[in-house]
Formats: C-alpha cells, structure tokens, sequence
C-alpha cells in the first residue's frame, strides 16, 4: 500500500466534495469457484483500495462527513485464522496504516449505519456489481435488491470520479510498471508467434509472465489469430503460416494498477504486402491520436480523428468510397471498426466502469454519439493532465457483420462492398497504447513496445530460427528458447 498519508488525503478531499452525510464503501468478498475453500484469487474493490488501501476481504468503509470520521469494520483473525494464515494485525493495526482512527467490528455496522438513518442522514452509495454487495445493501441499509440501483448516489459517483481520473504521480509509476510487464508479455508474445505453435500455448507463457512479476492480467488475455472477434478468449488454435495474431492483454500489479496493450503480428514474422497495407492504415491512426491528443480537446474530436484516419486509408486501398465527412457522418467506419477509440485506465483496466461509462466518459458538456461505431466510445470528454486513456483503433473484417450490412444495403455509397467481400478470412488489427495527458500533450506510458512493421518483423526475425528448430524436433515451445 501508499503511505497512510495518500489515503488521508484522498479521503480529506472527498469529504469536501461531499459536504455532508455518511459515505459507505463495500470491500468485496472472497469467492469461491467450485466449493467453499477452494476461491478465486482475491481482488478488492477498487473505489475501497482507492481510499482505505487494504487489500484484504470482509471490510467495509464508512466516511461520517458532517463529524470528520472514517471508520474500518472488520473482525480479527482468530486462532483458527493463524493456523492457516500466520499471524495477522489486527483491525486497529490495519486502520493506523492507512490513517484510520476508528475501527470496530463488521457487525457494528449495522448499527451505525441504523444510527445515521434514525438521524435522517443521507447516505451516499456506489451501485452494486456484485451478488454480495446487494444482499450487504438490504442487510445494512434495508434496500431490497431489485431496486438496490434506486438509492446509488449521484453525488458520490461524481465525487469520486472527479478525484481517480487524474492520477498521482505515484499512480502513474504504478501504472508504467504494469506496462512494464506488459512489455514482456508482447515481446514474449511476438517471439512464439509460428506456425505450430499453439494458441493456448502463448496465452499460458505471457500470464505466467504476468503473475511472475505482479498480480494475475487485468483481463482475460486476448490471443488468437480470429483478430476479427474484439474479445475473443479462444486460444484452441495451431498458428498457420500467413495468418494475423491479436495479442491484447495486460498486467496487473500488485498494487493493482493496470497496463492494456495490443498488438497484431504475423505468423512467422513477415507481413504479406496486403496485411502492411491494412495494419498500416490502423498504424497511422494510432499515431494521429498521439500527435493530436493535449488537454482541452475532447477524447470524442480523436476518436473522430482515428476513424476519418481509417476512412481515407480504406478509400485509398479500394474497400470504401465517397465523400469521408458524410461517411463519417453516417458512421459507416463502424463496418470495420465497430468499437470506440479507447476508455480510462487505472486501478481497473477500464478505469471506474461499475460507476456506468456515461458516468466516468461523459458529461454535460460532451454527449455520447447515437451513430454506429462512434457510441461505442467508452471515453468521449475533455481531456485535462493526469488522464490516462487507451489509443487502440481497429480495422476487421468481420463476415457475419459484412453480410448483415450488404443485406441491408447499409451504407452503399461509401462501401465497395465486392472488394470488402474478398476480405473475408483477413481477420482483424488493432494496435493499442496507454497514453497520459500531460500539460501539453500525451506522452505514451512505458517502454516502447514494437509497432512499425519493421519493428516487429525485425523482432519475430530475430526468434524465428529457433522456435522452427524447436517446433520440427517436437519440442514444447518455452520462453528458455529464446534465450
């Protein structure tokens, strides 16, 4: 964890934000996957790790606003607990680290919550998104589940997006240190990526890789050489020759902080000259972003950007036509690439989404696009310094998506649509960054991961020899041959 002084400061701000009230913060839970003492990994809420800083489950925080109070309720371990865990602080040991005064145990909060409804306080709550936190919210507060999302406070949601989507200085050292792992789950990535070598293969090698030098990735890893499919977390392939390979993944560290990259690379380590040409077009789309991107535009303005990018590009190579503006109007871009420029990035890799993306990408000022492709945009608002967000455009080809629209006859006048259908089978790319908002422009978080084409050829050249040698004498792919 952070010094206790980050998370006073942080609760300090948030009760000016508020002003008054009784502010409840739910920690999750453990949970089991097949009976009770068998459990996934542990993973605390995000908004608690945020503000209390312990990474343990069964705790609930409560800030008293109007009396200047914060209060940890939890039970100390007993001696059953040590027999399995070793010794453990007790709760008010755990509050003296994270700068909180009061501490009682998880049944007393009940009771003090009881107290402060009696009162006729208001209490602000964070909407549920998991099975416990609505049965604690009907325990706690009497709030039935079914309409647990009515009493959700507005006002604490605002409070507390407004503090986590400009990071700290220590956050974003956090931050480029899972894009350094990140790093070598690409670099990882590239080396194995030919043929006959197994899909599953490389996703096991890069999440081992993740939960060597940090947590478990901050999502499922993307892998698979059916770009095409966003998420797709199929890996049951052997690589062919010829063929695109999405990796998208990225580490969590042990403070929790998230890294998200994606590359797309082909099998064997040589693009075709019609996979440069695409990957190319997405390529100069990432890179507009970044050239672009600085404090008082908006994240929509890039995402438009991105996407007028990908238009002239696919005009350029045959596959759209027309006049780009009135395309990008209609958002017949959304044919190829049919998600939005990117989302926030922090303590979760889609930073603050159980608060609802129009909650945490949107504002009055800046409205959630109705067109095709463009309200798919998670992230759309100005943009300040601290700001985190993911650059991630797309080109696929996507044939039940290209039939549908053929059909339809949607977009006619900017699609050759008889071009678009010898792109069947092409598969999808989609290169993504991490990029910070600085004071006057973006700078792209972490060590630089190969890109260019020639950067990546030149990377897969270099493992090339080995992993075919490894592969004919029957031999298990492993990170040792690249050594």
């Amino acid at each position: 964890m952070f010094n206790k002084e980050v998370y006073s400061s942080r609760r300090a701000t948030l009760r000016e934000k508020l002003g008054s009230g009784v502010a409840l913060f739910l920690g999750n839970e453990e949970s089991p996957y097949n009976y009770l003492s068998n459990q996934y990994h542990f993973r605390q809420d995000s908004t608690f790790l945020y503000l209390f800083g312990l990474q343990l489950p069964s705790l609930i925080g409560i800030m008293d606003i109007d009396n200047e109070q914060d209060w940890i309720f939890g039970d100390d371990v007993d001696i059953d607990d040590i027999i399995w865990m070793g010794p453990q602080p007790s709760m008010i040991e755990l509050g003296q680290q994270v700068g909180v005064l009061h501490t009682d145990q998880l049944c007393m909060a009940q009771n003090f919550l009881i107290n402060a409804i009696s009162k006729g306080r208001k209490i602000h709550i964070l909407p549920p998104y998991r099975p416990e936190h609505y049965l604690a919210f009907e325990r706690l507060l009497g709030i039935r589940p079914d309409v647990a999302k009515n009493y959700v406070s507005v006002e604490l949601i605002e409070a507390i997006v407004s503090l986590r989507e400009i990071k700290e200085a220590i956050e974003i050292a956090e931050i480029e240190k899972a894009i350094g792992i990140t790093y070598e789950m690409h670099l990882t990535s590239m080396q194995l990526a030919h043929p006959g070598v197994k899909e599953q293969e490389i996703a096991g090698i890069i999440e081992g890789i993740s939960l060597a030098l940090g947590n478990p990735p901050s999502f499922p890893v993307i892998l698979s050489m059916n770009g095409e499919t966003l998420h797709n977390h199929k890996h049951h392939q052997i690589l062919e020759t010829g063929r695109l390979m999405v990796t998208d993944c990225g580490a969590e560290t042990t403070m929790h902080y998230a890294g998200d990259i994606t590359r797309t690379v082909p099998v064997g380590g040589v693009f075709s000259p019609l996979q440069k040409d695409i990957y190319n077009i997405v390529l100069a789309a990432n890179m507009k972003v970044i050239e672009n991107t600085r404090p008082g535009r908006t994240y929509q303005e890039q995402h438009f950007l991105a996407t007028r990018t990908l238009i002239e590009g696919l005009k350029a190579a045959g596959l759209m036509k027309g006049n780009t503006d009135d395309a990008l109007a209609v958002g017949a871009q959304a044919l190829f690439m049919p998600h939005g420029l990117g989302h926030a990035m922090g303590l979760d890799v889609h930073d603050m989404e159980n608060f609802g993306e129009n909650h945490v990408g949107y504002d009055t000022k800046t409205l959630r696009s109705t067109l095709p492709g463009h309200r798919s945009l998670r992230f759309g608002k100005e943009l300040k310094p601290g700001m985190i967000i993911t650059d991630e455009p797309g080109c696929y080809f996507i044939p039940a998506l290209i039939d549908k629209w053929r059909t339809e006859k949607l977009c006619t006048e900017f699609i050759n649509y008889d071009a678009v259908e010898k792109m069947k089978g092409f598969g999808g790319i989609r290169i993504e960054d991490d990029i910070l908002i600085t004071d006057t422009g973006c700078r792209v978080l972490g060590k630089p991961i190969p890109k260019t084409v020639a950067e990546i050829e030149t990377v897969m050249a270099a493992s090339r020899e080995k992993v075919l040698a490894a592969v004919k004498a029957g031999e298990k792919v492993k990170i040792r041959i690249l050594n």
